[in-house]
């Protein structure tokens, strides 16, 4: 099978060409960046002819749509490079999709569910009134309203996936990251952050993420959309607190609000559908988890061992 990730130099997409790539999959990435890697092309997804030229030239049976600008505050910043990119990119897409027949998987988000605050299960968007609470949502939704519209219309095969909270190796810092890799970071940089009390959250480690989007390609139902979440919801201050436990470190740079603004206290999903038709699991812990992505951002940050136990004295 030959496939294409867009995005696929970013975070969940460099895990996704990994786990496809040991399946035996020919996985091509495309993104902003210039590189020299096989089977990569530089493709901004905002320009029509440029991502023509990549798909009409290769027949891909699959493309994971992962590219996109992330985040509600990069929504506010950046809203133009936001919908440009997240909702015309798409478009872009699906415009080839309905001329080259190729499958999709497209990368949706939790944050469609705004604020709803039951148990976020896929049906929920078909049945209840919603108002998503940032830009970053609107964007995910019109992109669920673009290729729903083009099956019915055009017959084209998209299966859409609904993130929750992945973390894990190769997600840089960026002031727009979720928190994980901001404590993580923040924390090895002796930078204060601040931790928001009362919300809780699932985790889920990208590798076991990857698994299971792996999994679409052999089990593909168009159509379909899924959330893919986790069971155990963490209090936010319980991530920071095993963060800074395993970093040695105290909390002195860390201050504490009572809640944030613009975003659900609690999001729980119901994954259900994914364990079903997916044998979607996150097997990993969220504290091996926490320890693989720690040792990561170290050598990413080029920040050794010895440093911070000289720092700790």
């Amino acid at each position: 099978m030959k496939v294409l990730i867009t995005g696929g130099l970013g975070f969940i997409g460099t895990n996704l060409t990994a786990e496809l790539r040991r399946r035996g999959y020919e996985t091509w990435a495309c993104d902003l960046t210039h590189s020299d890697r096989d089977y990569y092309r530089r493709c901004d997804i905002r320009e029509y002819r440029q991502l023509d030229k990549l798909l009409s030239e290769q027949a891909f049976d699959f493309v994971y749509h992962a590219a996109a600008e992330y985040g509600r505050w990069n929504g506010e910043d950046y809203y133009e490079n936001l919908w440009m990119t997240n909702a015309i990119g798409t478009k872009h897409i699906v415009r080839l999709q309905e001329k080259l027949r190729f499958k999709m998987v497209l990368f949706s988000s939790a944050e469609v569910y705004g604020d709803y605050t039951g148990t976020m299960a896929e049906s929920v968007m078909d049945t209840t009134p919603l108002k998503q609470m940032n830009d970053y949502a609107m964007t995910k939704w019109v992109n669920e309203m673009q290729v729903l519209n083009s099956a019915a219309m055009f017959g084209t095969e998209t299966v859409r996936i609904r993130l929750f909270n992945v973390y894990g190796p190769h997600e840089h810092y960026t002031p727009f990251r979720g928190v994980v890799p901001t404590f993580i970071y923040k924390a090895l940089h002796d930078q204060p952050y601040t931790v928001y009390r009362g919300h809780k959250r699932t985790f889920e480690y990208v590798n076991d993420v990857c698994v299971t989007l792996a999994n679409i390609s052999e089990r593909f139902k168009p159509g379909e959309v899924y959330n893919i979440a986790s069971e155990k919801q963490y209090e936010i201050k319980y991530l920071s607190d095993l963060i800074l436990t395993k970093l040695a470190k105290d909390d002195s740079s860390v201050s504490y609000k009572n809640a944030e603004p613009f975003t659900t206290k609690l999001k729980r999903g119901d994954f259900s559908r994914a364990r079903q038709d997916l044998e979607h699991a996150c097997p990993t812990s969220l504290e091996e988890g926490i320890t693989r992505t720690i040792r990561w951002m170290r050598t990413a940050y080029k920040i050794p061992e010895e440093v911070r136990q000289v720092a700790v004295r």
